[in-house]
């Protein structure tokens, strides 16, 4: 990333196409150009005088963006505590992880990050014990930490590996393979997959995955991307070569994951289409030759999860008529719905995973959005309920049938994440590793509050905070939100937390609907003509902070990224006066376009489509582009963006940025901050996770009037 040392730059300031705000703001931003563009929506003429920044390869544009980083690292560089914020977030990295390993043949597989490194590496061990060997380093593929091993599936035996790698954190995947025990890659590489893993058949010589056509290089990174489909690759063969498994020219939106039962016999077929979180399945019986592709579950009634199989009985977590999950059996032979057999009913709680090791059931399950873990035999007997070390969350579980051990992690938002060996013989778990951080974490406390939305539902949300807070209104406080696409925010523990409480501040996390956190109920409430509700319980939750004096809104910021930076940027125009910062992150600004960009169209199961009249409205009441008005005292905003982002195109923040800088009344800065060679946040190497902290939280020291 370039860091631009240079003092605040004077350009002429535009006004905002809302109108003009007769009291400038005393900060100075680039000049934004201004067209007329008029777009006719259902007899509603709007404007979008920004337009022309969602070219973002014109050298315009090129030039907007550095004239905008000047100002905004000259403003950066400008606050005396930067450096020491990162230092000390340095300092907080810095320490070894692990990720959950997993066996396949007599090796086991680990992911591992030394502290400091850009990206973790994947290394190979022959026993638990045995020391390590390096298998993949991605740090080593490029010069600045960008290229990211994205994901990656190992033969049955142990012998050799399909891995993807994602560059400057584009959604794009380039497919290669290697082999384990020489540490060298095969001639096999393949191009052009996206959101597809890969899937070894039983005896090794192959796998599945799926991959788009190669799009125009002017469009490669925002333009639509549609008729995905699944192949079937073989080792030592060129991928013009690969076999064409399963693919819909009727069904453009579909997209297709294909997964080898452990047995060896099936290929299931996942079929997404776009975010909406039903979807079909399909499966092809791989013991016979050409087998043809059955259309199992085709009514897009719900969500159909693939669990395991027992010959011809497939297990699925479903929320069909059980909107917290439940596990049912069916029976190819005799898949009518009469035949299916429930193996776990729907509990208080949502089940939240499934897997199957050691001859039974692993439900992962969250209670008010942390973990319990439960463990049932292949008949839905309850067997026992595992112990984890506090409230947080829980992870991995993964294996095979016939092993008598898994793996998992546990983490708190003041807990770094710990991995943990459960022996199914002995029914005990033991720390497989544990890191240590340069921390006092008994410092500090979470506590979990409920408070009323604005319609009187009851909204959980994680408080996390020095033990002994004084609540007197002057905690510089920072409230995170999510709320969409069925996630689910749960205890995590992250570094740059931890420095924000160092600092002096309370962190704040409300679960809000939209998300998942209590199955598909919750998730359908903020939804569609519904989003607003999601909104009313960010809003809700600053307020209940400020009546239960943690905070005031001089000292409040929010903050949240990608379905979070929309929440951010809707709260800010809808109530400036409740917040003295924002942080909108990789943020989906503008509603009424965003389905013309890469994944955009898939979005519209949860935010609705602008082409739909009445879901139109909806969308332009909250659309945070579009609601700017001047004469308006905004907070102060640091927007981040990237260039490479190729999920929520970085026009979003382009746009947003420019009609805020127009519109801003007020004395408070808005800044836009685009990183280089980075996309929507997949793979960001370490270093610039760090630099974009320390900027945030700088930024928010300088803003909430910290000392």
């Amino acid at each position: 990333m370039i860091h631009w040392f240079r003092v605040l730059v004077a350009f002429t300031v535009c006004t905002a196409f809302n109108g003009f705000s007769a009291e400038r703001s005393a900060f100075n931003y680039p000049e934004t150009r201004r067209i007329d563009q008029i777009d006719d929506y259902h007899g509603t003429k709007i404007a979008d005088p920004y337009r022309w920044l969602e070219d973002d390869n014109a050298p315009e544009t090129k030039a907007w963006v550095e004239a905008q980083n000047r100002v905004t690292f000259g403003y950066l560089e400008s606050i005396p505590q930067r450096a020491r914020i990162k230092q000390r977030l340095t300092e907080l990295w810095n320490y070894e992880r692990y990720g959950v390993p997993f066996k396949r043949g007599e090796r086991y597989f680990v992911m591992k990050n030394d502290g400091l490194q850009n990206q973790a590496v994947l290394y190979t061990l022959d026993s638990l014990d045995s020391p390590p060997r390096l298998l993949l380093d991605p740090n080593k593929l490029s010069t600045n930490g960008t290229i990211a091993l994205a994901s990656y599936d190992v033969t049955e035996n142990g012998n050799l590996m399909a891995y993807s790698l994602s560059r400057s954190g584009s959604d794009w995947r380039d497919w290669h393979v290697r082999d384990v025990r020489t540490g060298q890659d095969l001639p096999d590489a393949l191009q052009w997959g996206r959101f597809s893993g890969a899937s070894w058949t039983k005896e090794g010589k192959g796998f599945f995955y799926s991959r788009y056509a190669e799009p125009a290089k002017t469009n490669e990174f925002k333009g639509p991307f549609y008729y995905q489909k699944v192949y079937y690759h073989r080792l030592g063969t060129p991928q013009s070569n690969d076999r064409l498994v399963y693919e819909r020219k009727d069904q453009k939106e579909w997209g297709f994951e294909g997964q080898v039962t452990d047995d060896g016999r099936y290929l299931i077929i996942h079929v997404s289409q776009g975010t909406d979180t039903r979807n079909r399945v399909f499966y092809q019986d791989l013991s016979v030759p050409n087998p043809p592709t059955v259309e199992l579950l085709n009514d897009f009634d719900a969500e159909y999860d693939f669990v395991d199989n027992d010959g011809p009985v497939f297990w699925f977590k479903t929320d069909l008529n059980a909107p917290r999950r439940r596990v049912i059996a069916i029976d190819v032979t005799k898949p009518d719905r009469s035949s299916w057999k429930e193996i776990l009913p729907q509990t208080k709680d949502l089940l939240g995973s499934v897997n199957v090791v050691n001859n039974r059931f692993i439900g992962v399950y969250l209670h008010d959005a942390h973990t319990l873990v439960k463990f049932f035999s292949l008949q839905g007997k309850p067997l026992k309920e595992l112990a984890l070390p506090g409230v947080g969350s829980a992870g991995g579980f993964g294996g095979k049938r016939n092993e008598s051990e898994t793996f998992y992690s546990f983490a708190s938002f003041t807990m770094p994440p710990a991995v943990y060996r459960y022996d199914f013989k002995t029914k005990k778990s033991s720390v497989y590793k544990k890191p240590y951080v340069s921390a006092d974490l008994s410092r500090f406390e979470t506590r979990q509050v409920f408070y009323p939305s604005k319609d009187g539902i009851r909204i959980p949300m994680f408080i996390v905070q020095k033990r002994g807070l004084k609540l007197d209104g002057n905690n510089p406080t920072v409230l995170y939100g999510y709320g969409g696409f069925d996630i689910s925010l749960t205890p995590v523990y992250r570094p740059s937390v931890l420095s924000w409480l160092e600092l002096g501040g309370v962190y704040a996390v409300a679960n809000l609907r939209g998300g998942g956190e209590y199955g598909q109920e919750w998730h359908q409430a903020g939804m569609k003509l519904k989003k607003q509700n999601v909104f009313n319980d960010f809003i809700a939750a600053a307020e209940w902070l400020i009546k239960q004096k943690y905070t005031r809104p001089a000292k409040l910021a929010i903050s949240g990224g990608s379905n979070g930076g929309l929440l951010v940027g809707a709260c800010l125009t809808q109530r400036p006066d409740l917040f003295g910062a924002a942080l909108p992150a990789v943020g989906v600004m503008d509603m009424l376009r965003f389905t013309q960009f890469t994944a955009g169209w898939a979005w519209t199961s949860d935010y609705g489509s602008p082409e739909n009249p009445e879901e139109f409205k909806a969308l332009y009441a909250y659309s945070p582009y579009h609601n700017i008005k001047s004469n308006l005292k905004y907070p102060a905003t640091l927007i981040t963006t990237a260039d490479h982002d190729d999920r929520v195109v970085p026009a979003h923040s382009f746009k947003f940025a420019s009609a805020l800088q127009a519109a801003q009344a007020g004395p408070r800065p808005i800044l836009i901050r685009v990183e280089t060679s980075a996309g929507h946040g997949g793979g960001k190497p370490t270093g610039k996770i760090i630099d974009e902290a320390a900027d945030q939280w700088a930024f928010l020291v300088r803003e909430l009037g910290m000392q």
